[in-house]
């Protein structure tokens, strides 16, 4: 990216830029690298609680009185919390891009963390939101199968005990661990100047008198394959297979991108043809790729309803056994390649996708390639590429399942085509 530039300050934050000259906004962003993986067992849950909370009240600000700030702006402000990062994030008129730095960045480094019952409330309507919805819960089904006891395992959202029950001074303990300057990136793009942005930190980021981050736990051990279960009066089963995948740094992502948009990325992919618009089993049918620091995940979800499921995993049996026999025809190498290369370009006329791609690379270290290196690298994947990764990543009986449904009996019945090990309930 011709147009970025980063700066590290004495006390360890990172600066990133972008500047576009031809808009009046900017995207500004506070990436943190915590998230549920750096969690141990009864601290699962914290990352998320912490991001709630820092809208809760900062050293200087109220929470009510950040609010006014932002709306006041006719600004977003925003946070997610990932397995590996947090961010905190808005988008604002240029003029008051000054306003907003200093209001995020107050909240990011000190938080008052008052009115913390209040959210652990929230926090708890929004876990049993989440229970009751199975579309998004079997993903963390599947990462439980795929990765087992260890914390990609676990969802992000964390652990009802572990939100209900953590003392206050144990949230700024941890707080004060993870949100030191130099585990934190700020990013900004749009109508942004570096070198006052620059100055901005250098007056209002705290010095990293506070200890290092604890480093992440290691790579899960990969293991046999996994089925998990979990019963639930549903009016459809839905159902994930997957398995381990590779790290963000490795060279053969993009490949993986050609290949995930061939199998099921698109509605023009094998998946979503076969199984949707040819025969019918089900609504939302797709296949999904994740990558961190040393490890990833591949995987598919179909949602169908009880008479359609033993069809539809055959259907999904038979082109995972295509895609390694046949794993891509000369047009679909074709057509998935434009598709990403469309998607990249059109993605960088959002200020806010140019600086979450500015913020998370950096932060996670990966190198900020040119519009134009990843279109060549898009470009340089060859059928042979695609094939290995199939062979690699999806044969059937490597995969793990998960699965939501009203039957276990007939959910393992459905995954014979598959051949999976034997089931074994979650719950």
């Amino acid at each position: 990216m011709a147009d970025h530039r980063i700066t590290t300050l004495d006390n360890g934050v990172r600066i990133v830029t972008e500047a576009m000259p031809s808009v009046r906004s900017v995207a500004l962003g506070c990436w943190i690298g915590t998230g549920s993986r750096g969690e141990r067992d009864e601290e699962a849950g914290l990352s998320h609680l912490i991001e709630h909370l820092l809208f809760k009240g900062s050293s200087r600000y109220g929470s009510l009185e950040i609010d006014q700030i932002f709306d006041g702006m006719g600004a977003e402000l925003n946070a997610g919390t990932g397995k590996e990062t947090t961010s905190v994030y808005s988008r604002v008129l240029d003029a008051h891009l000054e306003r907003a730095f200093d209001v995020m960045s107050d909240m990011v480094f000190a938080p008052r963390f008052e009115d913390v019952d209040a959210e652990r409330e929230v926090i708890l309507e929004e876990i049993a939101m989440y229970e009751d919805d199975p579309q998004d819960k079997v993903f963390d089904v599947l990462g439980a199968a795929i990765f087992g006891d260890h914390p990609l395992g676990r969802s992000i959202i964390g652990s009802a005990d572990v939100v209900a029950g953590t003392p206050v001074e144990a949230i700024r303990r941890f707080h004060a661990s993870r949100y030191v300057p130099s585990n934190v990136v700020i990013a900004a793009a749009g109508a942004v100047d570096h070198d006052a942005l620059v100055a901005l930190a250098r007056e209002r980021v705290p010095d990293g008198d506070r200890p290092p981050a604890p480093a992440p736990p290691p790579a899960p051990a990969r293991h046999a394959p996994r089925v998990r279960f979990e019963r639930k009066d549903t009016e459809q089963y839905h159902v994930c297979l997957g398995g381990p995948g590779i790290a963000r740094d490795d060279e053969r992502r993009f490949a993986l991108r050609v290949l995930d948009t061939i199998f099921g990325g698109t509605s023009s992919s094998r998946l979503f043809q076969e199984v949707r618009e040819r025969r019918g089993l089900a609504y939302a049918v797709y296949s999904f790729t994740g990558q961190y620091a040393d490890t990833g995940q591949v995987g598919l979800y179909v949602g169908t309803r009880a008479d359609n499921v033993a069809p539809a995993l055959e259907v999904v049996a038979r082109e995972l056994a295509r895609l390694r026999r046949e794993p891509a025809t000369a047009d679909e190498l074709a057509r998935a390649k434009e598709n990403l290369k469309g998607r990249v370009v059109l993605s960088l006329e959002s200020t806010g996708s140019r600086m979450n791609r500015l913020g998370s690379s950096v932060l996670t270290g990966q190198p900020l390639l040119s519009v134009d290196e990843v279109v060549a690298r898009i470009d340089a994947v060859t059928i042979d590429d695609v094939a290995q990764l199939a062979h690699e990543l999806l044969a059937p009986g490597q995969l793990s399942a998960a699965g939501i449904g009203p039957d276990e009996d007939a959910f393992a019945a459905a995954l014979a085509p598959l051949a999976p090990e034997p089931v074994g309930s979650s719950r």
